[in-house]
């Protein structure tokens, strides 16, 4: 499980976006967004560097991933 800090998240399509961008990666992957405290719990098989990167490219800075 992956713990990501994730800026420029406002709405309910930025949520959809981020999500997609994670299962982009693995389509398994579970995504859960707290879009008030801006974090990104992904439970995937996928590497961190790929979902952090999948997001980035998204137009979604990440600025913590653990």
């Amino acid at each position: 499980m992956y713990q990501l800090q994730v800026e420029n998240m406002s709405c309910g399509h930025c949520v959809a976006s981020v999500t997609k961008a994670v299962k982009t990666v693995d389509a398994q992957a579970e995504v859960v967004v707290d879009l008030p405290a801006k974090q990104v719990t992904v439970t995937s098989t996928g590497a961190l560097a790929q979902i952090r990167q999948a997001i980035v490219e998204a137009g979604f800075p990440v600025t913590s991933a653990a």
